[in-house]
């Protein structure tokens, strides 16, 4: 045990001792000078806290100094009923405060004593108690609210797992600071009672004592008694009255830059007009008032003087907060840094023309900002994975209607809007009476219309998708997402998706991580499966497969098939409504046949070594069924068996992109599965 935790230990033990043993007068003097220094120290601390928090022992500390304040009311208690006498410092107090030893002094000392019980009492405790009650109930019923900010933030990858983490410990621990500051005022109240109770106790003892056991007359007896029961009093009323404004400053206080001196110095001086009213008001009142022009004219010259310097100060502080940004900015050119900050690419820019910035201005009304807040959640449900935070900019090389989406800095799609139109597609059958400018549908590349107001409920009546262009923007940011998602997914993306699991999971991560693979195989799978549109939420069960399997292979296109296995219920599911069959393509013999046989093998793994007629052929025929597949409106999906599954992506993934490719083994047996076509060369 350390010194300090000892000397903390046997002080709360001598204050216990001190209501059962005697303690001599000069040693109770020194203990009443430490009761007062410990009172101002407190007070001090309190006034010098930026948060509540930087305080959080203060319940515990009100309850000490309450109990050895007690303890030193029941040891000066015992030297005046017993010797008449209880030291220097209580003697003071009564004759010092009161101004006297005479009778009218004496009762000024107990109302003096009495004021400062009911200023304690009344006004500061029963203020900070209730201030600390409601503190604490609003700070409960806050925490959910709280929670769910946190877990927003956590989620929009505004805040790391870290800051996450101390958020919310610090959101507990001031429920459970505001809940003890609610019990350790009542502290504060019952000392009070003791003290007004302890005074009437010295006084009615005293005099019993003083004319019944010592002699002494009735004026003697009240001289002496009434002097140091005042003294009593106030000795440890005052230090009460201190500690108890420092309880109501510790749980008024908000969260601020600086102390209290410092905040109520800058906000009480931000406005110095408000002076010049001020010190009008007082010259009226010196005026028009009986109030003499010589109490009030001063003053209100005082204010005005103030004022005049204050506002100088305000502005020599604005003309020197613009020179330092001005210099940070000329230093941020000059310095090395800034070029370096040039090579920082973001991960995803949303650019558009000057026309469309009341889309992202929302005081013009636009709420890009909010649905790309919903984008980015969506993202993380579907594909379990946290999308970067894009970057919206303007742009006038563009055009004023036309925007572009990058990634990495490379730019992978763009559009043009029409802010007062909607964009209407047909259901099928044109109607003419429908009029207006023909585009192209950014998002899935079909025909559509830009429409007026007037034309938009006349489109919707003839079975046309009428959409804002809000939500052209948003759905075609989406699908771009989506398809790129694969390479927003690096190796720090991937460790943070992985230290998520190991909160809830650390024996999987442990024994994965890094005995069998690392996280650059790990994240080349999961890129894999993204590429694919495969989510990656249920990171425990891939993780899982990668444990059993990352032993006998490190090649991320075998893992990946086996993974793709384990998640067959969850591909049979996105493939397929509940009861519903699977309309697939399924590929023929000789296909499956001539693409295993192409396969080589080398040191890197293998790969599929292909003629390129074969290729064409295959080509040919694959495009030849999804056409018809599409045309009947079905989604286009090929079945095959497992073993050439990845190899066949590989062959069709540079021009059929968007063609889903299974195997039999990632579909569950339940599934009813129906071929609407067959590959064969």
């Amino acid at each position: 045990m350390k010194i300090k935790d000892l000397l903390v230990l046997v002080g709360i033990i001598g204050i216990v001792l001190m209501m059962i043993v005697p303690v001599p007068i000069p040693l109770l003097d020194f203990l009443l000078i430490i009761n007062i220094s410990i009172a101002l120290m407190i007070i001090l601390v309190a006034m010098n806290t930026k948060e509540a928090l930087q305080f959080s022992i203060f319940p515990s500390l009100l309850l000490i100094t309450t109990l050895f304040r007690l303890a030193l009311n029941v040891s000066t208690t015992r030297n005046i009923l017993s010797h008449g006498e209880a030291g220097n410092v209580v003697r003071t107090f009564g004759s010092f405060v009161a101004g006297g030893t005479s009778k009218e002094a004496i009762i000024v000392g107990f109302v003096v004593f009495l004021i400062l019980v009911l200023v304690q009492f009344i006004v500061i405790t029963k203020g900070s108690e209730r201030v600390a009650e409601v503190a604490a109930r609003f700070t409960l019923d806050a925490m959910p609210g709280k929670q769910m900010s946190i877990d927003a933030d956590l989620n929009a990858g505004l805040i790391n797992e870290v800051q996450a983490r101390e958020r919310r410990q610090k959101i507990e621990r001031e429920a459970d600071f505001y809940g003890a500051m609610d019990g350790a005022s009542k502290f504060v109240k019952g000392d009070a009672i003791a003290g007004i109770v302890i005074l009437i106790i010295n006084l009615i003892g005293g005099f019993i004592i003083g004319m019944t056991l010592k002699g002494d007359s009735f004026s003697e007896a009240l001289a002496k008694y009434s002097i140091l029961t005042v003294g009593d009093g106030l000795v440890s009323q005052i230090p009460a009255l201190l500690i108890s404004t420092a309880a109501g400053i510790i749980v008024t206080r908000a969260s601020s830059e600086g102390n209290l001196g410092h905040d109520i110095t800058k906000q009480l001086t931000a406005q110095p007009k408000l002076l010049y009213i001020v010190a009008g008001t007082l010259v009226m009142l010196g005026i028009f008032t009986p109030i003499h022009w010589f109490t009030t004219f001063p003053i209100a010259g005082l204010l005005v003087f103030a004022a005049y310097k204050m506002q100088k100060n305000l502005e020599r502080e604005a003309i020197k907060e613009e020179q330092l940004v001005e210099e940070q900015q000329i230093e941020e050119v000059r310095s090395p840094e800034s070029v370096i900050s040039l090579l920082q690419v973001d991960p995803i820019e949303f650019e558009f023309g000057y026309g469309l910035i009341p889309l992202a201005d929302t005081q013009q009304g636009g709420d890009l900002l909010d649905r790309i807040i919903l984008i980015r959640r969506q993202c993380a449900l579907e594909l379990g994975v946290v999308v970067p935070v894009i970057r919206i900019r303007d742009n006038i090389q563009l055009r004023p209607n036309e925007y572009i989406i990058k990634i990495k800095g490379n730019t992978v799609a763009r559009g043009e809007l029409l802010l007062n139109h909607y964009l209407a597609m047909s259901p099928g059958i044109d109607d003419d009476s429908i009029a207006g400018i023909e585009t192209t549908e950014p998002a899935f590349g079909l025909p559509a219309i830009w429409i007026d107001e007037v034309t938009k409920e006349r489109a919707e009546l003839s079975g046309y998708t009428v959409v804002d262009p809000p939500s052209v923007v948003a759905t075609h940011l989406t699908e771009i997402i989506k398809k790129h998602t694969h390479e927003l997914l690096g190796r720090q993306e991937t460790k943070a998706l992985i230290e998520n699991v190991r909160e809830s999971y650390p024996a999987l991560v442990d024994d994965l991580i890094p005995s069998v693979l690392s996280i650059g195989d790990i994240q080349k799978v999961l890129s894999k499966l993204l590429r694919e549109k495969i989510s990656v939420r249920d990171l425990v069960t891939i993780l899982e497969t990668l444990a059993d399997y990352g032993s006998y292979t490190k090649d991320p296109e075998i893992l990946t098939e086996y993974v793709r296995q384990s998640l067959s219920r969850q591909i049979t599911q996105q493939f397929t409504s509940l009861g519903d069959s699977l309309k697939v393509i399924t590929v023929g013999p000789s296909v499956e046949k001539k693409i295993a046989d192409s396969v080589q093998q080398s040191d890197q793994g293998s790969y599929l070594a292909l003629d390129p007629s074969s290729s064409q052929i295959i080509y040919h025929r694959v495009s030849e069924q999804v056409s018809k597949l599409i045309q009947s409106g079905q989604q286009p999906v090929i079945l095959t068996s497992p073993t050439i599954r990845m190899y066949l992506r590989q062959l069709l993934e540079r021009t059929l992109q968007d063609i889903h490719v299974l195997s039999y083994s990632e579909l569950e047996p339940s599934v009813e599965i129906q071929s609407m076509g067959v590959v064969n060369l």
